[in-house]
């Protein structure tokens, strides 16, 4: 038999979780002694060990009991894949944040003075709209559960945004736009149209005047669109490429967009 502490020195994980796991019923000793001693099988360290895991990769509780008690591999890879979806949406809603931080410390005003700028119409021109529908649209995908009726309204969203700036922007407002399509059907697992944005994104980003920032974009949403399509090995050379062409972007901040977003890349 082995003590809390040997399991928790084992496993790689505290004695004061696994006290917790006892209390939730998640995994509990072999045998408790009366003076409360808690003592595990040699056989129970492989769970333990199982619980570290999950659990160093935020996996809810509720969700490491259905995988503990026997969950088949389709549940598996459904309970997994739905908590996959909720660290890209915190992922993609800290980045956002930290993107708002460096253009407020950044601004050529000041920090002051740019927390203290006036607010937008109360009815925007087109252009302001187009950019409050891709901002929904981001806070959508930063969403960590969304319902079905919120999957829909984010690829009307993207989709309205990319038309307005069809209207009022240049061809790199329209990359973006298509490069953010691409993103929402990648997210949803919808291959065919995340390939087909992501295809027209790398179409605007190719013309004359295109910063590199923009090109290293494009090819990571190809490779994240190929991921989803099961094509890994033009998911892996389109990430290549995109950080290739990373490498060699100018600006820091850009560079570091583009590299935190080939980061989250599910490429096996």
């Amino acid at each position: 038999m082995l003590s809390v502490g040997e399991v928790a020195r084992r496993a790689g994980l505290t004695t004061k979780a696994l006290r917790h796991y006892d209390h939730l019923g998640l995994f509990a000793p072999q045998v408790v002694s009366a003076d409360g001693y808690r003592w595990y099988a040699e056989d129970q360290l492989a769970t333990a060990v199982t619980i570290a895991r999950l659990r160093a990769l935020d996996v809810p509780l509720e969700a490491i009991r259905a995988l503990l008690a026997g969950a088949g591999e389709d549940e598996a890879r459904r309970l997994l894949t739905r908590h996959r979806s909720a660290l890209q949406a915190r992922d993609n809603r800290i980045r956002r944040a930290l993107h708002s931080l460096d253009h407020l410390l950044n601004h050529e005003r000041g920090v002051v003075m740019a927390m203290t700028d006036t607010q937008p119409p109360s009815v925007p021109d087109e252009r302001e709209l187009a950019r409050t529908l891709f901002n929904h649209t981001w806070t959508l995908l930063e969403k960590e559960s969304r319902s079905a009726d919120e999957d829909e309204r984010m690829i009307h969203t993207a989709h309205a945004s990319r038309f307005h700036w069809d209207n009022v922007g240049d061809d790199q407002n329209r990359a973006v736009g298509e490069w953010q399509c691409s993103r929402v059907y990648a997210t949803l697992g919808r291959a065919e149209p995340a390939l087909y944005h992501a295809r027209r994104c790398l179409g605007y980003a190719d013309r004359p005047g295109m910063e590199v920032w923009l090109m290293a974009s494009a090819y990571e949403g190809l490779a994240r669109a190929q991921a989803v399509a099961g094509d890994f090995e033009a998911a892996r050379d389109s990430r290549s490429r995109a950080v290739a062409l990373a490498e060699t972007v100018g600006d820091a901040e850009d560079r570091k967009i583009v590299i935190a977003d080939i980061d989250t890349l599910p490429i096996p």
